[in-house]
């Protein structure tokens, strides 16, 4: 499946929750729950909706270490809505989590999982310099990727977990850094199909509509 692409940039998490509240506001109504919201900056932005964050740190509603979870704290079908941004990957039991998640949703699933190929890239080919959520620190970091996958694989896991849950996919598209035109040009010149993208894409997005 070809995904679609969205230039766009996000400077702080708040910028993030703010593209999020605007681009999904169709699915954002009634009920939410916003799994990893950290500081839930979503709960200001939005109104009219009975926002609820769980996390283990931060600002959530809910405290809530998710590596120890092997079920959320709801009823099935207690939330219109449930929101996973860049979250998954910083779980080892992220299927488990995914499996709560359809669970605890009543109709629509918006989750997000980045690409972390782009971001290794550089370092990688000059062979220096570190990386985000990766690495060995002398000390056990509060926060790291315990998954490593590119573009391709983020999207087949979003197509497959739609099959295997009996989810429809309502949008899949991918958001990539801007760029000036010309620079993506040659890069897709260079870099042809999923070559490009698991270099370039940063983030893959999905919306699921659960079947009624």
């Amino acid at each position: 499946m070809h995904l679609q692409t969205e230039y766009i940039h996000f400077p702080s998490r708040e910028a993030r929750s703010r593209y999020v509240a605007r681009r999904f506001q169709t699915y954002l109504s009634d009920s939410l729950l916003d799994v990893g919201c950290f500081e839930a900056p979503l709960r200001d932005i939005l109104e009219g909706v009975g926002y609820t964050g769980i996390d283990v740190a931060g600002k959530p509603d809910v405290r809530l270490n998710l590596e120890n979870c092997t079920e959320l704290p709801f009823t099935t079908g207690e939330f219109h809505c449930v929101i996973c941004i860049d979250v998954l990957e910083h779980l080892d039991n992220m299927h488990a989590i995914f499996d709560e998640i359809v669970r605890v949703a009543k109709r629509y699933i918006i989750i997000s999982l980045p690409n972390c190929w782009r971001d290794a890239r550089r370092p990688i080919e000059r062979g220096k310099g570190t990386f985000a959520h990766y690495g060995l620190p002398v000390d056990p970091p509060m926060d790291r990727h315990k998954w490593f996958f590119n573009y391709t694989q983020a999207r087949e896991f979003i197509e497959r977990q739609s099959q295997k849950n009996s989810l429809g996919i309502v949008e899949m598209f991918a958001t990539e850094k801007p760029k000036p035109w010309p620079a993506r040009a040659f890069r897709k010149i260079l870099y042809q199909g999923e070559r490009y993208r698991n270099r370039y894409t940063q983030t893959v997005w999905a919306v699921y509509e659960k079947h009624k």
